[in-house]
C-alpha cells in the first residue's frame, strides 16, 4: 500500500500513478483539491489499483491524525511519499506572517514530520518486506536564493529532518525501512511558473523528476540532488568562501536571479501553491 500527499496534480499525481503501475494494490491519495483528487483517483483505479482519495488539510495536525487513522485501517504502508508543498516567491519582508510564513512552514516542513509520525511505528515494526519513505525537499534547501527565503527555510528543515531520520533508523537496525531525500531544481509543473533555471540547468520535466526519485527510493538511496548542476552548486557553496560563492553562484551560474520573473500557480486563496512536489523550487 502506498500513500502520496499532494496527489491531485503535478508530481503527486505522477507518484500515485507510478505506485499503481508498479503493483501497489491500494494507493491512498491526500490533497486539499477534491475535484482534482477525484480525477487522479479515477486514473489510479483504471490502472487496477484501489484508489482511496481523502481531502486533507496538511496545515491541520488534527486532520492529519484523522486521515491517518482511516489510512491505517486499509492495511500496512509500504511506501510513504511526502510530496505536498506550497511556495510564496517574494522578498522576506513582503511575506504575511500567517498566510505566507506559518502556512509555508506548516505544509512544507511540519506536515511531513506529522504524517511520518503517524505511520512510522508500524513501518519500523513490520520487517517482513522493504518499506520506503520519500521526502520531497528541494535544491533550494541546499543553496540560498533571493525571493525564496521562507520556502528555502522550509526545505532546509525537511533535508535536516529527513536525513536525521534516516540515520536514526539505521542506528536502530531498521534495515528494511529506507528514507530518501529528494532535492530537485525547478520543475515545470506550474508551481514555479516564470522562474528560470540557472546556467546549464534547464527545468526538469515532472516525468523525469518522478522517475529519478522513484528509482532512488526503490534502491534505498539516501539523497538525490538533481540535475547534476544542482549538486555542483551545493559542493561549490560548501568549499568556497561566502563572497566567492556569491560571485560564482550569483554572477556566473545566475542562481540569484532565477526568481526575478516568478509568477507561480495562483491558488484559490491567492497564495501561489502546488500540491505537487517542489524543487529549488520544485514541484
Amino acid at each position: 500500500m502506498a500513500l502520496v500527499t499532494g496527489a491531485a496534480m503535478g508530481m503527486g499525481r505522477l507518484y500515485a500513478l507510478r505506485a499503481a503501475r508498479e503493483g501497489a494494490a491500494v494507493v491512498i491519495l491526500w490533497d486539499v483539491d477534491a475535484d482534482a483528487l477525484a480525477s487522479t483517483a479515477a486514473e489510479v483505479a483504471a490502472m487496477g489499483a484501489r484508489a482511496v482519495p481523502r481531502t486533507v488539510d496538511l496545515a491541520d495536525r488534527a486532520a492529519i491524525a484523522d486521515a491517518a487513522r482511516e489510512a491505517r485501517a486499509e492495511g500496512p504502508l509500504a511506501l510513504l511519499v511526502n510530496n505536498a508543498g506550497i511556495v510564496r516567491g517574494a522578498y522576506f519582508w513582503d511575506h504575511a506572517p500567517d498566510r505566507d510564513i506559518a502556512l509555508t512552514m506548516d505544509i512544507n516542513a511540519l506536515a511531513p514530520m506529522y504524517v511520518t509520525l503517524e505511520f512510522l511505528p508500524d513501518m519500523m515494526a513490520d520487517a517482513g518486506r522493504p518499506r520506503r519513505i520519500l521526502n520531497v525537499a528541494s535544491a533550494a534547501g541546499t543553496v540560498s536564493n533571493p525571493r525564496m527565503s521562507v520556502y528555502a527555510a522550509s526545505k532546509w528543515a525537511v533535508i535536516g529532518w529527513s536525513d536525521s531520520l534516516r540515520l536514526e533508523l539505521e542506528q536502530q537496525g531498521c534495515g528494511h525501512l529506507k528514507v530518501t531525500t529528494f532535492c530537485p531544481s525547478y520543475i515545470s509543473t506550474g508551481m514555479f511558473e516564470g522562474a528560470r533555471g540557472p546556467l546549464l540547468t534547464p527545468l526538469m520535466t515532472p516525468e523525469d523528476a518522478v522517475d529519478r526519485a522513484w528509482r532512488a527510493t526503490a534502491a534505498g538511496q539516501p539523497q538525490l540532488i538533481a540535475p547534476a548542476m544542482a549538486k555542483l552548486g551545493k559542493v561549490l557553496k560548501g568549499i568556497l568562501p561566502v563572497r566567492a560563492w556569491d560571485f560564482v553562484g550569483g554572477k556566473v551560474f545566475g542562481i540569484y536571479t532565477t526568481m526575478d520573473r516568478f509568477t507561480g500557480r495562483p491558488a484559490a486563496d491567492g497564495l501561489t501553491a502546488a500540491a505537487s512536489s517542489d524543487t529549488a523550487g520544485s514541484r
